[in-house]
């Protein structure tokens, strides 16, 4: 067990002898008030944001935790602190514990420094560093209230067993205990329905899963204040989670009518359930839109509706969907060394293209470079140049398989 008062820290950190053993497992040393401690190397990578404002950290996970009905993980721990880091190794490495975090937990790493930092949180969420030491857990539902508070000594594997570490067996358990309750998700949707119905908004439905990264790319969109308070004048927004929700998959199903669309797939129904457009346009699902194509189709899709967004607020929206790399660069009308246009590259017709100038990658159709192998829209070219007089010009141009 690793147990360490805050009361006994002020001497112990005094001798410098014992300032690095104070969480861990190998060996017990004796504090200057004769407290049993643990010895533990130091952790060489740094897991913890050592100046990240902690509060602000759980507060963004809990907003994220209200829009994706998740909890809030809190691990409490330091970057000195040996024990911090096998657990934060167990988190990563371990497959099934990794897929129950990412699924149903906004994980915050909270720095407590030398167990002299964000003292006013854990007493809030009571966790109980003064008596349990760190590594701690906290968990919390979405409203910020906690679900459970959790030492991790318990959830250690047995003294001998090697490699030293955390049972994942035990911390699988844990976690699995207190994640969020499964909605349903024909009921979310009716309720979406009959609140849009009586704001005289429509619904803006959108279907995604943990595991899809354009989907996460979509909830990052929706989520700037900026982009949600003009799609809040017209719509209730709703997400659909085809993994984490109960007929998810179901109700995806029966939106497309049974066509295989992927993911992000998304649709505006009227005040009583109806469809007014979706997201399969002319060559299938645009998903979240970042091609001028897509862009283009997600415009039209307002427009069918005939929502109460004004011509303002759509060309508000379409701009905010256009990397501002692209904006610029685009302005300039991108022109190559021979001459041929970004969207006219023999043999790669319309093909996203990475760009790199000056030996720094640039965003040109929403696709970074290098762009992870995620999906079928990966860069099919790269181009390596300079800007000169606002216009890019390339020195060469590499196909990419």
């Amino acid at each position: 067990m690793r147990k360490i008062a805050f009361a006994a820290l002020a001497t112990t950190f005094a001798a410098t002898a014992t300032t690095d053993l104070l969480v861990g497992g190998l060996t017990s040393v004796a504090s200057a008030q004769g407290t049993a401690v643990h010895a533990e190397p130091r952790a060489a990578a740094k897991v913890y944001d050592e100046s990240a404002d902690a509060g602000a950290q759980i507060a963004a996970a809990l907003a994220k935790a209200k829009r994706e009905h998740t909890r809030v993980l809190i691990q409490w721990g330091a970057n000195w602190c040996g024990w911090c880091t096998l657990l934060h190794g167990t988190f990563r490495q371990d497959a099934a514990i990794a897929q129950e975090l990412r699924n149903e937990y906004e994980v915050v790493s909270v720095d407590v420094g030398r167990l002299d930092k964000a003292s006013e949180l854990a007493t809030k969420y009571g966790a109980a560093l003064s008596k349990e030491g760190i590594p701690y857990l906290t968990i919390l539902a979405e409203d910020g209230s906690v679900v459970a508070n959790h030492e991790t000594g318990s959830l250690e594997k047995p003294a001998g067993d090697e490699p030293r570490g955390h049972d994942p067996e035990k911390v699988l358990a844990f976690l699995t205990k207190n994640q969020a309750p499964s909605l349903d998700a024909p009921s979310v949707l009716s309720a979406s329905v009959a609140e849009a119905s009586a704001s005289g908004k429509q619904v803006f439905l959108r279907f995604g899963a943990p595991w899809c990264g354009w989907c996460h790319k979509m909830d990052a969109w929706i989520s700037q204040p900026e982009v949600s308070a003009i799609l809040s004048k017209a719509f209730v927004i709703v997400k659909i989670d085809t993994d984490r929700m109960t007929g998810g998959q179901a109700l995806l199903t029966a939106h497309t009518k049974g066509a295989q669309q992927g993911i992000p797939w998304f649709e505006f129904l009227d005040g009583t359930g109806a469809a007014l457009a979706h997201s399969t346009g002319p060559e299938g699902n645009v998903g979240f839109p970042v091609a001028p194509e897509e862009i283009a189709w997600f415009a039209d899709m307002l427009t069918k509706a005939g929502t109460k967004l004004s011509a303002a607020d759509i060309a508000a929206l379409k701009d905010s969907l256009t990397p501002q790399e692209r904006r610029q660069l685009t302005a300039a009308h991108l022109e190559f060394g021979c001459g041929v246009c970004i969207y006219n590259m023999p043999g790669l017709e319309g093909c996203p293209l990475a760009v790199v100038i000056d030996g720094t990658p640039q965003l040109v159709d929403g696709f970074e470079w290098p762009v992870h192998d995620f999906c079928d829209r990966k860069c099919h070219a790269i181009a390596t140049g300079t800007l000169e007089g606002g216009r890019f010009k390339a020195t060469s141009v590499e196909p990419k398989d």
